[in-house]
C-alpha cells in the first residue's frame, strides 16, 4: 500500500478494532441469552432492513467523494436526504407486508432500522469526502460497540429479538448523528430548501450510481435476504439463526479491515497517477487481504467447530460445523468485500452489476443443491464450492484492468 493509503487504512482500522472487539468479546454472553430462533427472526429482519438501507440514497452518497465544491457537494446531500426519507416511508409497506406473510412480529420497527442503516451508510460517505478517518473510527464504534451493549442489555431485560433489534437499530442512529458534523453548505435545515431543478440536474449527472450501482448493491444485499428465507422456510428459523451467527461473526473481519482499506481506497485510486499506478494500488490491496484471509480459512477448517461450541455453548454447536464449510467462501469474501469500491472509481459499475448477476445465479445453485444433499452444512460447502471460480474470476479481471474509465468491456 502507498504511505497515505496506509496511513488512513490504518486510522480507520484502529477504530473498527475496538468497534467489533465488543460484539466479539459479547458474543457468548448473547448467545447465552438470545436463542437461536431468536437470531434467526432478527437477522431476517435485519436483513431485510439492510437490504433497502443499503440503495436508501439510490448510492447517491458514493458520488460525494467526486464533488470537489462545496455548493454542489450540499446539492448533492440534499439529494441523498429526500432519497433517503422517501425510501422510508416506502418501507412502511414492506413492514406491512412481512406481518401479513412471515407474521414477523417485529415487522414494525423495520422503517426505524432502515433509516439508521441509510443515515449511517450516507453520513459515512460525507466523513470520507473530507477524509475524517478518525471520525469514521469513533462512529464506528458506537455502531458496532454501543449497538452490542444495548443488545445486551435488553437482552437481560428479557425483550427476545425485539432486544436485537432495537440495540441494532440505537447504535446505527448513534452513528449517524456522531457523523453529521460538520454541516453541509448552507446548514442541515438548507437541504430541504434546495429547489428540484437543480437537484434533478445533478442526479442526472450522476445517474450511473442508481442505475448501476444501486441494482448491483440491491442484489448484493437480497442475497443474505434470500439465504435466510430459504433456509427458514426449509430448515425453520433457528437453522437461520445459526447461519446467521456463523456468517456475522466469520464475516466480521472482513468488515473490519475490508471496511477500513475500502473508505481509504476509494479516494486513492480517484487521485491516481495513472491507469497503471491504479493497478498497482489495487493488487497490493488483494495480496494484502489474502496474506490476513488465508490463515484465518485454514484456522476455521482445522478447528472450527470446536471453537463454535466452546465459545457460544454447545446449542450452537451446529454453527461451528457449518463454519468449517463456509471456511473457504469467507476467505474469498474478505478479498473481494473492499474491492467493490474499484469498479466504482474506474466507472465499470455496468461491468460489475453484469459479473455480479452470475455470482448471484453461482450462489444460490450451490446453496440450494448443498441443502438438498446436505442440509445446513450442505449448503455452506455447497457455496464455497460454487463461488471458486467467481471470485477468481474477478480478482485477476481487476488485477489485469485495461483502461478507465471502461464501460464497455463484456
Amino acid at each position: 500500500m502507498t504511505g497515505g493509503l496506509l496511513r488512513a487504512t490504518l486510522t480507520l482500522l484502529t477504530g473498527s478494532v475496538a468497534a467489533h472487539a465488543i460484539p466479539l468479546v459479547l458474543g457468548p454472553a448473547l448467545t447465552r441469552t438470545y436463542s437461536p430462533e431468536a437470531f434467526g427472526q432478527f437477522s431476517l429482519l435485519w436483513a431485510v432492513a439492510t437490504n433497502l438501507a443499503v440503495v436508501g440514497c439510490a448510492r447517491y452518497e458514493f458520488a460525494l467523494p467526486l464533488e470537489t465544491t462545496e455548493p454542489r457537494a450540499a446539492q448533492l446531500m440534499a439529494l441523498c436526504a429526500r432519497v433517503l426519507l422517501a425510501v422510508t416511508a416506502a418501507s412502511v409497506a414492506v413492514a406491512a407486508v412481512l406481518a401479513a406473510v412471515r407474521g414477523l412480529p417485529l415487522a414494525w420497527t423495520l422503517p426505524l432500522a432502515v433509516l439508521a442503516g441509510g443515515a449511517t451508510q450516507w453520513l459515512s460517505l460525507w466523513a470520507t469526502r473530507s477524509q475524517r478517518f478518525a471520525l469514521l473510527s469513533a462512529a464506528r464504534l458506537v455502531q458496532q460497540g454501543g449497538g452490542a451493549v444495548l443488545q445486551l442489555l435488553l437482552g437481560l431485560l428479557k425483550m427476545g429479538p425485539l432486544g436485537l433489534v432495537l440495540g441494532a437499530t440505537a447504535g446505527g442512529l448513534g452513528a449517524a448523528w456522531l457523523l453529521a458534523r460538520p454541516a453541509p453548505a448552507g446548514g442541515w435545515a438548507g437541504l430541504w430548501r434546495a429547489p428540484w431543478a437543480g437537484l434533478r440536474t445533478l442526479a442526472a449527472q450522476h445517474k450511473d450510481f442508481p442505475l448501476l450501482n444501486t441494482p448491483h448493491a440491491f442484489l448484493g444485499a437480497l442475497q443474505d435476504t434470500l439465504t435466510l428465507v430459504l433456509l427458514a422456510a426449509w430448515t425453520g428459523d433457528a437453522a437461520a439463526g445459526l447461519w446467521a451467527l456463523a456468517l456475522r461473526y466469520l464475516k466480521a473481519p472482513a468488515t473490519l479491515v475490508g471496511g477500513a482499506l475500502a473508505q481509504a481506497l476509494y479516494p486513492n485510486l480517484l487521485k491516481a497517477a495513472s491507469p497503471a499506478d491504479a493497478r498497482r494500488r489495487v493488487r497490493q490491496a488483494q495480496l494484502g487481504l489474502a496474506a490476513v484471509a488465508c490463515p484465518l480459512a485454514a484456522v476455521l477448517l482445522v478447528w472450527g467447530p470446536g471453537l463454535f461450541a466452546w465459545a457460544f455453548g454447545a446449542q450452537w454447536a451446529e454453527a461451528g460445523q457449518l463454519a468449517r464449510a463456509i471456511a473457504p467462501y469467507i476467505a474469498l469474501h474478505f478479498v473481494a468485500s473492499p474491492l467493490a469500491v474499484v469498479t466504482m472509481a474506474w466507472g465499470a459499475q455496468g461491468w460489475a452489476l453484469r459479473l455480479a448477476l452470475v455470482g448471484q445465479c453461482l450462489f444460490f445453485a450451490g446453496l440450494a443443491t448443498g441443502l438438498h444433499l446436505g442440509g445446513l452444512v450442505g449448503a455452506g460447502w455447497g457455496v464455497s464450492a460454487s463461488m471458486l471460480a467467481y471470485f477468481a474470476y474477478y480478482f485477476w479481471a481487476l488485477a489485469n484492468w485495461e483502461d478507465m474509465p471502461h464501460e464497455s468491456r463484456a
